[in-house]
Formats: C-alpha cells, structure tokens, sequence
C-alpha cells in the first residue's frame, strides 16, 4: 500500500489522531469516521464523516474514500467490520475485534494459546455470582464482559459484604468474575505483525496507575531480564496464536516469585506505548501504519530511557504554567475541546540518561502525585 493512498480510521480520539500524523509524515491521506465533529483526528484528516460508528451509510462512504482501513478502539459493532472485510480492504480483520471486546472470550483466546490469566468465570446472574465466587474464591473482581476502561464497569469483591455493589453491575448486562492478583508490578508490551508475517516487539513497559487510570510508563522496565524475555515471548505467543496483523498490546501483572498473568489485551496503539514516539527509532503508531500497509517494519529500539506522563483534564493547567521548564520532555496534546478531571488531554515523555534522575526531575514539577503507595493503589 503505497504512499498517495487514503487510510480510513474509525474513531476520532487520540489514539486514531497519532496514526494520522504517522500516517501523514509517510505520504498518506486520511479518511476518519466518528460521531463527533472536529474530533482529534477529524482535526487533521482530508475527509470527515461525521456518524454512528454503526451507519451503515456512513461507513460505505468511508470505505468508498479508502484504499485501506484501521481502528483505533474496539467497541465497534462487529457487523461493520465484518462488511468492511468482506467490501473492503481491512487487514486486521473481524475477529480480532469479537476475541478483544468481550473479556470472556478474550480470556478463553488467552488460555487457549498456552498462557496464564487470573482464574475466571463467567457471570449472568446472582445465582452465578455466588457460584463463581465459590470457585474463584475472594478477593475477586467483577467485571462487564463488554465496554469499560480505566476502571469502569468493575467493581472489587473483598468479602461477601461487597456483594451488593456486583449485583447493581450485574444489572448492566452480563459479566465475568477473575481472582484478585497480588502483583508486584504491571507491564505491558505492544508488538507489531505485517501481511508477510513479520514481527517486532516494543521495550517492556512498567505502569502505575492512580483510581484505574494510567499515570505513568516507565522504559525501560525496572524488572529482571528472565522476566522481561518471558513477557516478551509471551505477546508474541498470544499475537501469533490470534493471528494478529497490525498492533496488539498485551497488559500483565508479575508476582514476586515472578509469575506472570496476561490481564487485557488491545487490538491497537496503547496509551502506554506513547514513549515511543519520542523514545524509540520507530513510534507505535508508524509501526501500525507500516503493519497495515504491509511494509517493513522499522527498528523498534530503546534510544534513551523514557517516562511517559499522561495529562489529565486537572493537570492541564499546571503544564500550561510549567512549559518554561519543559526541557527534557516532549508534549503531546490531543486537540480535546471539553476539559474534565480524568480525562486523558495529552501526555509528556521526558527523556534522559537515567530512569530515577528522569524520576526527580518530573517530582520536581509538582504537578503529579507520584508516592508509590499512591501510583501502585
């Protein structure tokens, strides 16, 4: 797929908005598909249909415009994608999607391929709730088998008291109930596949998290090397047995005796793959373009050691004041109207020599709580 082409993108938020301008930089036109007007990618791409990801009017257009099509979130109705498939042109495929946005059959995919997960079950009403629990055991956590992020639609099980709050989420549709994993720490790794079957792996990435919501991503992780080659080999187990063309991000947690349970998976870009754009010789979002468009993929080396700070709507206003002092880091805004508390505005790399000198620098700021009885709740 040649520069000069079109690439059409469903969803207009951030994610779809970095692959835009990797997309860009490369030579390609844009086409964005998204309920919003103006939205982060809208802003910049050459055609914009403003509609329900699931108008069907709208999404022929799309695929008239394009020579090629991507996604950059997985709550799309899988009838879409399966028309596009079939009327289009859409490497990543359907099935990708229908695996990725149920947290069932993700998980069934995941064992399937010879690798751990937290021991679940599924959930569809009271009686099985406390079924599951019975074999899962306590402290659990219940989640909605579909839609949710940064921590909505779950809800922690500590003991039979909690039981009310599940049954308000069971009301949402059904769920799946998994063990509480007492980690050490949660990583994640995002690795690439084109057409040709060609593959490359992303440094490990540590994450902290403050209410459910990525704050930080710290690379290179501050884990031993057996573990880092053992996460490693693990994304490209569950990418490979999921025949994944493109960007998959798998999410993990490593215990201290250094087993390690695959949490999530995303069919695409990962917020917690934004310090490539600055610290690596290729970004992931190039990479997802040269994966779709079936090009080599580039060299996806650790240049300096990176920490990526995500930006919510509370912190805007601080980094606004604090950009005099922004020599180390690159910024990143995402071209969001509305400003809210928790919700993702932007991010910062700030790159250096040393991962804990990096640390002090970003402390220094006083714009993020970073105590590690905080960032690890």
């Amino acid at each position: 797929m040649l520069p000069g082409s079109t690439i059409g993108i469903i969803g207009g938020g951030q994610l779809g908005r970095m692959m835009a301008i990797a997309a860009k930089q490369m030579g390609y036109k844009i086409a964005v598909l998204d309920p919003k007007k103006n939205s982060p990618t809208g802003q910049i791409a050459n055609v914009e249909i403003v509609a329900n990801y699931s108008n069907f009017r709208a999404v022929r257009k799309l695929a008239q415009h394009c020579d090629v099509i991507t996604y950059e979130f997985e709550n799309v109705c899988p009838d879409v994608l399966e028309w596009l498939e079939e009327n289009s042109y859409l490497p990543q495929g359907s099935r990708l999607i229908k695996v990725t946005q149920d947290r069932f059959y993700e998980k069934e995919e995941i064992v399937k391929s010879g690798v751990k997960v937290a021991p679940y079950q599924s959930v569809n009403s009271e009686d099985t709730l406390f079924e599951a629990i019975e074999l899962v055991g306590l402290p659990a956590v219940l989640k909605t088998r579909q839609g949710g992020y940064d921590g909505k639609g779950q809800c922690l099980i500590n003991s039979m008291e909690d039981i009310e709050n599940a049954k308000e989420l069971l009301q949402s549709g059904d769920c799946i109930l998994e063990a509480f994993i007492s980690f050490e720490k949660e990583i994640s790794v995002i690795v690439n596949r084109n057409k040709n079957g060609d593959v490359t792996c992303f440094p490990v990435s540590e994450n902290k998290h403050v209410n459910h919501i990525l704050l930080q991503s710290i690379v290179p992780a501050r884990i031993e090397k057996e573990i880092e080659a053992k996460a490693k080999a693990i994304a490209l187990t569950v990418m490979e047995h999921l025949d994944v063309t493109g960007t998959l991000a798998v999410e993990m947690f490593v215990c201290k005796n250094g087993e390690i349970f695959v949490n999530e998976l995303a069919p695409r870009p990962h917020n917690s793959g934004h310090f490539t754009l600055d610290g690596c010789a290729t970004s992931q979002f190039e990479q997802h373009i040269r994966a779709i468009c079936n090009w080599p993929l580039g060299n996806t080396e650790l240049l300096k050691p990176t920490i990526m700070m995500n930006i919510l709507g509370e912190h805007l206003d601080q980094i606004m004041q604090h950009i005099p002092k922004l020599q180390t880091s690159k910024l990143h805004l995402y071209g969001k109207e509305e400003i809210k508390p928790n919700r993702k505005m932007g991010h910062l790399n700030f790159i250096g020599e040393d991962i804990e000198k990096i640390r002090m620098e970003i402390e220094s700021l006083g714009i993020w709580q970073l105590s590690e009885s905080l960032v690890n709740a």
